[in-house]
């Protein structure tokens, strides 16, 4: 596409949303709800300060879903916040079903391997998951999810250098409660959903809520019969609250997921390149001839928090979060998708962690703030084996079932002290100040061996040992200080404007896939050493810098929220893997993990999102028609990148995953309806071109698109019941979320194996859903 046609598509995208916000349209990303005969939204109140404030108050980038939008909206799971939050990525990684790979103002982490800090912080009720696995959060019994956007450090939690998304529960009643939804829609669904809560005294109550979702897949594994991307989960949660009196809240929850779906596995780009078999391209992206089966998919996660708020007198308060998370997936990813096994990857991760966080809060008349601790000790184990069969069929290779297994075990330890206070200088003015100061420890074992004779013992095999190509142990430790700072300016009751700086911090580490024989030898004296084995298997934290510029207004029937921002990213990690012949003879037949901090980059943006109503002079009394948008663009561009032979190449690399353009429109209309309230509500959601990996790849990459989504429901006058019906993805566009590239991106030959592996993983087609939903 040319850079006139990326100007021409751009006009008319932005053409097309001011027609869409001219008729009218709920900004569903920040509105709360509406009441239908005045129009008037209620306050939205959002904790990401640590204490509950107004959303226009808060001088952070931040966009609020409360579960009720979510509701209206048929949202799914966490994924689908991604389609109206300005500069997000949020997208079910490749290969799997529930692992997220998530992206915020082009920083994130697409590798779900161990060994890698995540960019973007996920929390689930304040408690940090540590790792991307398990993480497609399916929604349900949620009070509210946030997304926080820029460096996040010096209020709660993990240091986190992109943002951060907050999942939070509902609180259990106090009067008796219970609640069922069942989902019924295309491709077989169906979804049951039951929550409730009883008190057992005035100060002690139980409940909690169980999720059973079911559907068929949107393709077929011709070879094994398999459906392919179907879903079959079942997930539930279980607290006790205990609340003697104003100043004591103590909560203890626990939470279990069990994902028996099928191995989500790749559609092939192109036709196979190895005979004496002949796979053409099939017409079906969600089918697949994906051979691998030595393992089925499974994935378990459950974690359990204990909860303690302490409120001292009328200015101090103290919480405590203590958690313990573990989860465990196994996964059998057919790379090359074929029935050979050219490079099947059966793979099976492991973590677990503890976290314990201490905060200290004060607010006062002036003055308010909080003070922190937080630990976290977590272990994150992966074994993989990469089984390259086909090229036993090879005279010069003549090597039967070559096998590279590996082994990875990444440990951490780090604890930080943090704390951010703003202070009221005037009726008008306010000022910020914050700082976190940041231990990290990584420790890693490494061990590759390569077998011939096929699958390993983690995998049901009985192979022979011919190499060990890695049985590496390292450890190493980094500070840091992170500061923050902000000032706002409270112009009128209505219109609040703030400058913002903060920085960013991410952990370094060791790759669990790099192979110390693959160790350049750095410093050209004819040996490689333990310190040059060491370099190569290690990478530095990185570090960004975010200057920010907010406007925010709020109004009886209108808000927006404006911010500018700009990043220096430096010290970018950069994962990657690469095809190693490790015997000379021209082929390769494994891969090995490659990450260096070759990277500095710029990203700066802007981020506009809205949202008006209008319930006046409407035709019928108690009408409301609103409308709401959302607009983001980044400017994202390596100012260095260094590749493995030493050259910058940063004027052909781009930022992963980071639509330059990202808008959304919705429009609803609200009126009463058979002793009820109707809303018909209708949402375009806009993602510019993207690159999946840093160099651009016409074949694997996806070029720019937009989805629509309609849904009509129906809430009782007494809130007793809910009808719905939901249309997602209306036109049925295919667009890629994911992919894997081992060929050469000139010449399409292949890089590992012998069939040339270029698969992609696509997000979900056109899919109705009917809701019915009672409470009582």
């Amino acid at each position: 596409m040319t850079n006139a046609h990326r100007i021409t598509n751009t006009a008319l995208l932005l053409g097309s949303v001011a027609s869409i916000a001219l008729l009218g349209s709920p900004a569903m990303a920040i509105q709360t709800e509406t009441t239908a005969d005045t129009g008037n939204r209620d306050t939205i109140t959002v904790t990401a300060r640590r204490r509950e404030e107004s959303l226009q108050d808060v001088p952070i980038a931040v966009t609020a879903y409360s579960g009720a939008q979510l509701e209206q909206m048929g949202a799914q799971d966490i994924t689908f916040v991604g389609q109206s939050t300005p500069n997000v990525t949020l997208e079910v990684s490749r290969g799997t079903n529930t692992t997220l790979s998530a992206f915020i103002r082009g920083v994130g982490q697409q590798d779900p391997v161990a060994g890698f800090e995540s960019g973007v912080g996920l929390y689930v009720d304040d408690v940090y998951l540590n790792r991307p696995q398990a993480a497609i959060l399916d929604i349900y019994d949620v009070e509210r999810i946030e997304v926080l956007r820029g460096p996040q450090g010096t209020l709660y939690g993990r240091n986190t250098i992109g943002g951060a998304i907050k999942y939070v529960t509902r609180r259990l009643s106090t009067e008796p409660e219970a609640n069922v939804r069942v989902n019924v829609g295309s491709y077989s669904q169906f979804d049951v959903i039951a929550s409730g809560s009883v008190p057992l005294s005035d100060t002690f109550r139980i409940g909690g809520a169980v999720a059973r979702f079911t559907r068929d897949g949107f393709g077929t594994n011709l070879i094994t019969g398999d459906e392919n991307y179907n879903k079959d989960s079942f997930a539930f949660r279980l607290s006790a609250e205990f609340e003697p009196n104003d100043q004591v809240f103590l909560r203890l929850a626990y939470d279990n997921i069990q994902d028996d779906s099928n191995a989500r596995q790749g559609h092939r780009l192109i036709a196979d390149q190895f005979p004496p078999f002949t796979y053409p391209v099939l017409n079906n992206v969600y089918d697949t001839r994906a051979g691998l089966n030595v393992v089925q998919q499974e994935v378990t996660g459950s974690g359990i928090s204990f909860l303690g708020e302490f409120r001292v007198n009328d200015n101090w308060q103290i919480r405590n979060i203590m958690a313990y998370r573990e989860d465990s997936s196994t996964s059998p990813i057919d790379f090359d998708s074929l029935p050979e096994a050219d490079l099947d990857v059966p793979a099976i991760y492991e973590n677990e962690q503890f976290s314990e966080e201490f905060q200290l809060l004060y607010e006062g008349d002036r003055l308010a703030g909080v003070l922190g601790f937080y630990y976290l000790e977590a272990e994150a184990s992966t074994v993989f084996d990469v089984l390259l069969a086909t090229t036993g069929a090879l005279p010069a290779v003549g090597l039967p079932g070559l096998n590279a297994q590996t082994f990875g075990d990444v440990s951490t330890n780090t604890w930080s002290i943090f704390g951010d206070f703003s202070y009221d200088v005037t009726d008008r003015v306010s000022v910020s100040l914050g700082g976190r100061y940041t231990v990290d420890e990584r420790a890693s074992t490494v061990l590759r061996r390569t077998y011939i004779g096929g699958f390993s013992e983690f995998f049901g095999g009985n192979p022979t040992l011919i190499a060990t190509t890695s049985n590496f142990n390292g450890e190493e430790e980094w500070t840091d200080f992170s500061p923050r700072a902000s000032v706002s300016f409270q112009a009128d009751d209505f219109n609040n404007l703030y400058l913002s700086y903060s920085q960013g911090f991410k952990g370094g580490g060791f790759d669990p896939r790099g192979q110390t024989t693959a160790t350049p030898d750095f410093n050209q004296d004819g040996t490689v050493s333990q310190a040059e084995i060491f370099q190569f298997m290690m990478f530095e934290p990185e570090e960004v810098d975010t200057f920010e510029a907010g406007w925010k207004v709020e109004r009886p029937n209108y808000r927006h929220s404006l911010a500018v921002f700009y990043s220096d990213y430096t010290n970018v990690q950069i994962p990657g893997s690469v095809g190693v012949d490790t015997n000379n003879d021209g082929i390769a037949d494994t891969f090995t993990g490659v990450t260096t901090n070759a990277g500095a980059a710029t990203l700066a943006g802007i981020e506009f999102e809205g949202a008006a109503t209008l319930a006046e002079d409407m035709a019928r009394p108690g009408d409301a028609l609103n409308f709401a948008w959302t607009v983001g663009y980044i400017d994202g561009e390596y100012d260095q990148f260094i590749n493995a032979f030493g050259v910058d190449v940063s004027n052909q690399a781009q930022i992963q995953n980071t639509p330059d353009w990202t808008a959304s429109a919705t429009v609803s209309y609200m009126t009463p309806a058979a002793q009820g309230m109707l809303n018909l509500m209708a949402m375009a959601s806009y993602r510019g071109d993207s690159s999946q990996f840093e160099f651009p790849f016409p074949l694997l990459d996806q070029e720019a698109f937009t989805l629509f989504n309609a849904s009509a429901v129906w809430d009782s006058d007494n809130g007793r019941w809910q009808l719905g019906l939901h249309g997602r993805n209306l036109t049925d566009e295919r667009y890629r979320v994911a992919g894997y590239d081992f060929v050469n991106n000139t010449t399409l030959a292949p890089e590992l194996g012998l069939e040339g592996t270029l698969t992609a993983f696509y997000g979900d087609p056109r899919t109705v859903t009917a809701t019915v939903a009672f409470r009582y």
